[in-house]
């Protein structure tokens, strides 16, 4: 595995490799890397000659400096847990690698209407920053497939959009979440929960899964099991954001009950939760 940091060596790696005919498969990630991100390692290996995995924290992304500030910086570790992968090239940009410019100066990428709901409402600019970010890193690492976690059920569906607008050359597959053995979604915030926060967390994934039962059943007046699921978060000890019954195409308003994805936000202390079921 190949550790670059340099923008231009990157992308003469891909370009060796695309002229020798092999398919190169991409792994973004902010990294401090979890079982989560080393199945979509795993599913590029099975897609791709050639695997690339950047690891950059996205200052853009971020509401709050202090989020930034405390996300963890794990790359010697995570290094260690890509061993046994194939991964030919870990690509690690620094900031002023990305954003030569500084932050306040780097030409934007916005994806209307789809970035501001939901998440985008609750953190706005979040989805401006990370499709700028994506946008750049494909430019970078010049992919023919991305891949990307389910889990940002949202964050998938703007890079979608983004690669469909913009007419990049790239597949982009969507995994599903994977899971820690009591339901909740693994990501790199959890470490920051308390030990009474990690046993209360997984009531996120019950309240999901009682919310789908309920509709599989016949249930579809979604306003009223909205509101019953946030209630229940609430009786849980966490701070509910929002739980909504949404269309998966596109997170629009449901018109029919079929093809659709509930999606949750909620707080639990200092760690904000997001998580999301198919149906």
């Amino acid at each position: 595995m190949q550790l670059i940091h340099s923008i231009t060596e990157m992308q003469s790696y891909s370009s060796v490799w695309q002229q020798a005919g092999l398919k190169i498969a991409f792994v973004p990630t902010m990294g401090n890397l979890h079982a989560g991100h080393l199945s979509l390692v795993e599913k590029a290996m099975e897609v791709a000659d050639r695997v690339v995995l950047s690891i950059f924290v996205n200052p853009l992304q971020f509401n709050e400096n202090s989020d930034f500030e405390a996300y963890p910086r794990t790359l010697d570790a995570d290094m260690q847990k890509l061993d046994g992968y194939r991964v030919d090239a870990l690509f690690a940009p620094g900031e002023n690698d990305l954003y030569p410019q500084g932050r306040e100066q780097v030409t934007l990428v916005d994806v209307p209407e789809l970035s501001t709901i939901l998440e985008g409402s609750s953190r706005p600019g979040h989805f401006r920053g990370v499709a700028t970010v994506v946008a750049k890193l494909f430019n970078c690492v010049l992919p023919q497939v991305a891949i990307f976690g389910e889990k940002d059920f949202q964050q998938l569906l703007v890079v979608q959009r983004m690669v469909a607008d913009l007419n990049f050359p790239i597949e982009i597959i969507g995994m599903p979440t994977r899971r820690e053995q009591d339901g909740l979604a693994m990501s790199s915030r959890n470490s920051r929960m308390s030990t009474e926060e990690r046993q209360k967390a997984p009531a996120l994934y019950r309240t999901l899964r009682t919310l789908c039962d309920k509709i599989l059943a016949g249930e579809h007046d979604f306003a009223q099991l909205e509101s019953q699921a946030m209630e229940q978060i609430a009786a849980e000890g966490m701070s509910p954001e929002y739980i909504r019954v949404r269309s998966a195409k596109d997170l629009g308003t449901p018109q029919i009950a079929a093809d659709l994805v509930i999606v949750a936000a909620a707080r639990l202390g200092q760690t904000r939760l997001i998580d999301n079921i198919r149906i």
